[in-house]
């Protein structure tokens, strides 16, 4: 590994949201060697000043919903708009935490990882209850797994209420069971009433039968969105090997992965949703008579399948090395991910060690996202960073905020879609915002004139 000035500078660059003043001599006399030992193994690395910077996360609002189903309509309306206000502080107070780690945290691969896959695994805050769920997703789902084994990671993120909403599987049932369960749902309705057989309901009665009926879930049968994003974006990769029938018995052996709970708000397997028969997934048998088991084998099946080590190679040596990753050193990623079955530390490892990590025709041709952007042109500056709002502003005007990317492939990792005139003219104004000026903090007088 080399240990010149240039190499440590491609190293930060790469390996961290960017060198702080005097970082660069401080790794080169501690050994880029020994500061990227440390940084694959970020428990050895004291971060506990970042967590006294950190904001609290707002508690999750309280919702009655037995109390609602006696509320009139503009009542329940302003309860929903309430939730709605609540969920959105508590994606802008993770958002405020995502960019004061990034900037603050010596753990700074931890926290370049933690931004990689949670675009891997993307959730969108802005479709229905996704945002209430999205605290939970990062600080549970993902973080705790980046440093374990793929299988682990992904098994997190299926379960995860966010992506069980997002992609819709919560929904997902058999459709004899779904049909099935609508019946029952409509008759236990009509009994709570006390009108089962009666000659007719009041007009509050109606009221109330309505307002039950549309607050429940509809589950019309079996929904493949996240069936197919499993394959085609977490795991195989669009070009490994699956098809649309693979598609269909994924979905069906995840059937009953669904939402329960107070609020609807836990991941439950409710077997009288499950379909029960035999499904063939990729060439494997998952025998009929199953339950959570069957979703549990696809995953085991998707997260050892060849197409899987070299999806999630190419990945990772594009976001770190180029936009065209060089194949060698994707096939040496991937041969690490299928022999140590996909041990992500490992695999990271293997990547920016290599020789191809540090070799010279791959210095500088990456182009920074607006995230790397942003935290970088504050982390070089050594500015203090009083109020988070103003970076995740321009994060905004940059087309990257956090939390905010609509389709499930995540925010792209190349130039192209980051370079153009319009958007070069917004990083230079920004780049002057950010720029040593009178104010010593981000938040003061001269940034928020601008």
């Amino acid at each position: 590994m080399p240990s010149d000035r240039a190499a440590v500078e491609h190293a930060l660059n790469r390996l961290s949201f960017g060198p702080t003043p005097g970082q660069v001599d401080e790794v080169q006399r501690l050994g880029l060697a020994r500061w990227i030992g440390q940084q694959l193994d970020p428990a050895s690395i004291n971060d506990s000043a970042v967590q006294s910077r950190l904001t609290p996360l707002p508690d999750p609002p309280e919702i009655d919903r037995r109390a609602a189903r006696t509320m009139s309509e503009e009542e329940r309306m302003q309860m929903q708009r309430r939730a709605r206000q609540a969920t959105r502080q508590s994606v802008q107070a993770l958002a405020a935490q995502k960019l004061t780690r990034a900037v603050y945290s010596d753990r700074q691969l931890e926290e370049v990882l933690v931004d990689f896959w949670f675009n891997h695994f993307n959730v969108f805050a802005g479709k229905g209850r996704t945002s209430a769920f999205i605290p939970e997703y990062e600080l549970e789902a993902i973080r705790p797994h980046i440093w374990g084994s793929f299988r682990e990671l992904l098994g997190a993120t299926a379960k995860s209420p966010a992506m069980l909403f997002y992609l819709d599987n919560w929904l997902s049932a058999d459709p004899k069971a779904a049909e099935e369960l609508q019946r029952g749902n409509a008759a236990e309705r009509l009994r709570r009433l006390g009108r089962l057989g009666g000659a007719g309901l009041t007009p509050q009665q109606q009221q109330r039968l309505q307002q039950q009926q549309q607050q429940g879930p509809r589950r019309n049968g079996l929904n493949e969105n996240y069936a197919r994003e499993l394959m085609e974006l977490h795991t195989l990769g669009v070009d490994g090997g699956y098809t649309q029938q693979d598609i269909i018995e994924v979905a069906r052996a995840l059937t009953g992965w669904t939402l329960e709970g107070r609020q609807q708000g836990e991941f439950q397997f409710v077997p009288r949703l499950h379909d029960r028969g035999e499904k063939k997934v990729l060439g494997h048998t998952i025998r009929a008579g199953g339950g959570i088991e069957d979703g549990e084998q696809v995953l085991d099946i998707v997260a050892a399948h060849p197409s899987t080590a070299r999806h999630i190679a190419t990945k990772l040596v594009r976001r770190f090395v180029s936009d065209e990753p060089p194949p060698a050193l994707v096939n040496k990623v991937a041969e690490t991910f299928t022999r140590t079955q996909g041990n992500l530390r490992e695999v990271v490892r293997t990547l920016i060690t290599s020789p191809e990590f540090y070799a010279a025709e791959y210095r500088g041709v990456k182009v920074k996202t607006p995230l790397e952007f942003v935290v970088s042109g504050v982390r070089s500056t050594g500015r203090e960073v009083r109020e988070p709002r103003q970076l995740l502003q321009a994060l905004q005007q940059l087309g990257m905020a956090p939390y905010q990317c609509q389709p499930p492939t995540g925010y792209d990792d190349t130039a192209e879609t980051w370079v153009s005139a319009g958007a070069l003219v917004t990083r230079m104004n920004i780049a002057q915002q950010l720029a040593p000026q009178r104010a010593a903090q981000i938040g003061g007088p001269d940034f928020q004139r601008r």
